[in-house]
C-alpha cells in the first residue's frame, strides 16, 4: 500500500477562504515516522476556528484537520511496532501540514498513534484522540489539574472518596471526561445535558446527570452530597459555563480551587472567582499532544487506548456516536457547518478516500 507520489487534499488557499480539492505530496518518511491512508476524520471546533480567524496558518495553501483514523501504508526508519495494513487512529499536528488530517495520506510520529480495536469502526476511532487528549491535559497535566493517570500505580484510585463536576456532558470532550473520571475512580462524577442526552451519559459513568437548562450551583451542590470536590472542568468553556463552574466551586466549599477549561479564560469568571472565598482559580489548557511537554501522557495514553488489550477493547472507553458526512474530501464545508451548527451527544465524521479509485 504504497503512498501515491500525488494524491488530493481539503486546502484552503487563502485568508478565512471555503476549502478546495487539491492535490499535494508527502515529504519523505522520518526515522520513527509512519504514512497512514486516512479512512475517516472527524470535524473540532478548532477546525473551522483555525480558518475563520487564521490561527495557527503560517503559509497557503493550508491543510487543516487533526482528528483522524486509518491504515498504515508505509513504514520510515526504525519503526518496529506497526505493519503496513494496520489499522490506526491518532491525534494529527495542528499547522504542520504533512501530518494534517483533511487529506487522503499523511505522517505521523509512531510513537502517537493507537492502533484500532476490532470491536470499533474506523468512524468511531476518527473521533476518539484530539478530545481525549484534551481531557488528558486537563486532569492530569500540571497545566491543569496534575491527577496521576489511571495508567500509573494507583492512579485508578486518585478518585476515591471523592466528587468531580464535568460541566456539557454531552459534548465530544465531556463524555471523555466522564470515562476518564471512572477511570481514575471519582466516587461521584456530577455532570450537565439535554434530557435526552441522560442516559447515554450514565451508561458511561455519570453518577449524576442534571438538566442543563435548569441546574443551579446549588443543585450540584446537592448532587455531589458532601464529599469532597476535586475540581470542576467545564467542556464547553464559554462564558457562561465557566461562571456556573466558578459558582459550583464556591457553593460547595470543599476545597475545589480551580475551574479547567478548553477554552480562553473568561476574565469575569476571573474576577468572580477571586472575589469571595473560596478563591477559585480558573485555567485553560491546550491538548496538543505532539507537544514535547505533553509526550510523557500522551505516548502512554495511545498504548493504553488502543490495541486488543487496551481500554476500548476491553468496553471501558467508548467512542462518540458518529454523524457521517458522505461525500469525501468535496463535504469538508458541509461537515464544518454541521459542527459550527451544534451537534449534541455525536461527532461529525467524513471520509477522505471517499469515492477515490
Amino acid at each position: 500500500m504504497p503512498v501515491p507520489d500525488i494524491f488530493k487534499a481539503a486546502t484552503v488557499n487563502e485568508p478565512r477562504a471555503q476549502h478546495a480539492v487539491s492535490s499535494r505530496s508527502l515529504q519523505p518518511l522520518e526515522s520513527g515516522e509512519v504514512a497512514i491512508k486516512i479512512t475517516a476524520t472527524a470535524i473540532n471546533p478548532v477546525d473551522w476556528k483555525i480558518r475563520d480567524y487564521n490561527i495557527f496558518i503560517k503559509e497557503f495553501p493550508a491543510v487543516l484537520g487533526s482528528d483522524a483514523a486509518g491504515e498504515i501504508a508505509a513504514l520510515g526508519p526504525d519503526v518496529s511496532n506497526f505493519a503496513v495494513g494496520d489499522r490506526v487512529f491518532f491525534q494529527g499536528i495542528i499547522g504542520r501540514y504533512d501530518y494534517s488530517t483533511f487529506q487522503q495520506y499523511c505522517k505521523m510520529p509512531a510513537a502517537l498513534v493507537s492502533k484500532t480495536p476490532s470491536n470499533i469502526s474506523d468512524e468511531q476511532a476518527a473521533g476518539i484522540s484530539l478530545a481525549t487528549v484534551a481531557v488528558v491535559t486537563a486532569f492530569y497535566d500540571k497545566s491543569g489539574h496534575g491527577l496521576t493517570p489511571p495508567w500509573d500505580k494507583n492512579g485508578a484510585q486518585v478518585g476515591n472518596g471523592k466528587a468531580i463536576v464535568i460541566i456539557g456532558g454531552a459534548s465530544s470532550v465531556g463524555q471523555y471526561a466522564i470515562q476518564l473520571a471512572r477511570l481514575s475512580g471519582f466516587e461521584k462524577i456530577v455532570t450537565n445535558a439535554s434530557p435526552q442526552n441522560h442516559e447515554c451519559l450514565k451508561q458511561l459513568g455519570a453518577h449524576v446527570v442534571l438538566d442543563r437548562a435548569h441546574s443551579t450551583p446549588e443543585d450540584f451542590k446537592a448532587a455531589i452530597g458532601g464529599l469532597p470536590l476535586e475540581f470542576v472542568f467545564d467542556s464547553i468553556s464559554v462564558k457562561a459555563t465557566q461562571l456556573l463552574g466558578v459558582e459550583i466551586a464556591q457553593a460547595t466549599q470543599s476545597g475545589a480551587d480551580k475551574v479547567v477549561t478548553v477554552q480562553s479564560v473568561d476574565s469575569d469568571a476571573v474576577a468572580l472567582g477571586q472575589s469571595k472565598e473560596p478563591k477559585v482559580e480558573v485555567k485553560q489548557v491546550l491538548g496538543l499532544g505532539s507537544s514535547p511537554t505533553l509526550r510523557y501522557l500522551s505516548e502512554p495514553l495511545v498504548k493504553h487506548l488502543g490495541g486488543e488489550d487496551g481500554y476500548i477493547a476491553k468496553n471501558l472507553f467508548v467512542p462518540n456516536r458518529v454523524h457521517l458526512v458522505q461525500g469525501g474530501l468535496s463535504a469538508v464545508e458541509q461537515a464544518l457547518t454541521k459542527n459550527k451548527e451544534g451537534v449534541s451527544g455525536e461527532k461529525v465524521v467524513f471520509r477522505p478516500n471517499e469515492g477515490a479509485n
